[in-house]
């Protein structure tokens, strides 16, 4: 398994990561036997980095990693957990809480459903208006120097908070939505992190599918599914940005690679402080997304690629417009 190490103070991890989220939630129902047996095969296939939040599932997500890593498997991985979203019975969603008492209890919360005696990196999830980023950040350093974390990230952090963010605590990484179609970042995030030295673990580099090659149109996703609601995904917007995905099959047919291999070898090309993470639920999923470490574009691959999408082509924002609201990354 190829490494690469998260920013200039993180821990070096597996090229890719696995992120657990789709195990316990937003996706619709999910087999826990074929989520602990994909987490299983990650780890034989030398993956190290598991993503998750602690509200993922309300708990179960780090419940279930918790069965998963049981017989001697935690040392052979990094945990990351996102906290702070606040949900209720029902899972609906109800704000976001980074206060320094709040981040210490979620944190004790989290080090119990694991099963774990820490964390190898803690991150806020959202920025929390109330909270200056400061407090919270200086929050989680009180909770390294305990010995209950090992690195401090961030999640949909903009540029300016994660200045100020890293002036408090040296920051491993930031956890931030890039893709093909969701390339935000690299105006003037991605720019700050790497003057500071802060590597990027990547979520939705498939876009939560949409990009993967595997979308039909006519799929019917359920309520509990993220995506009956996420603009990208609606009626008009879908079928101009699977238009996009059968330009990017062209290429990948070419190369004799899938889709979606195409897609994750691009965000790893575009810089080694980039880890994607892999939101694989099932195993044969996972080895196709694992196999993309083999595809090494070329210069000429990564012009065509970009030519297939173009920067800025898809149709639809990445979240709701109440969600993006919420991102700081947005502002």
């Amino acid at each position: 398994m190829k490494t690469r190490r998260l920013g200039q103070t993180g821990p070096q991890v597996s090229a890719l990561g696995l992120g657990c989220m789709g195990m316990s939630d937003m996706y619709g129902p999910s087999d826990r036997t074929e989520s602990i047996a994909t987490i299983h095969a990650a780890i034989d296939a030398g993956m190290t980095l598991v993503d998750t939040g602690d509200f993922y599932g309300m708990g179960h997500n780090e419940m279930l990693i918790g069965e998963a890593l049981k017989g001697g498997l935690r040392d052979k991985v990094a945990i990351s957990v996102k906290f702070g979203a606040l949900r209720g019975p029902d899972g609906g969603w109800l704000g976001y809480d980074a206060r320094p008492q709040a981040v210490k209890t979620a944190l004790a919360y989290t080090l119990k459903r694991l099963g774990v005696d820490h964390i190898d990196i803690y991150r806020p999830s959202r920025l929390d208006p109330a909270v200056p980023i400061e407090e919270t950040i200086g929050a989680i350093a009180e909770m390294v120097e305990a010995g209950y974390v090992r690195h401090i990230g961030l999640s949909e952090m903009g540029a300016d908070t994660i200045r100020r963010a890293a002036s408090v605590h040296p920051i491993s990484d930031l956890q931030i939505e890039y893709s093909l179609i969701s390339r935000g970042i690299e105006d003037a995030i991605l720019p700050a992190c790497r003057e500071l030295g802060i590597g990027i673990t990547a979520y939705g580099v498939l876009s939560r599918g949409l990009i993967s090659g595997h979308w039909q149109k006519d799929r019917d996703t359920g309520r509990s599914d993220f995506r009956a609601m996420s603009p990208r995904f609606q009626e008009g917007n879908l079928d101009r940005n699977l238009a996009l995905v059968e330009a990017l099959r062209k290429i990948a047919e070419a190369r004799q690679v899938t889709v979606a291999q195409v897609a994750i070898a691009w965000v790893a090309a575009q810089g080694e402080d980039i880890v994607p993470l892999i939101g694989a639920r099932r195993r044969d999923r996972l080895a196709e997304s694992l196999a993309a470490l083999d595809v090494t574009p070329t210069a000429q691959d990564i012009a065509a690629i970009e030519q297939a999408i173009p920067k800025g082509a898809a149709a639809g924002t990445r979240y709701a417009e109440m969600q993006m609201a919420h991102l700081d990354s947005e502002r």
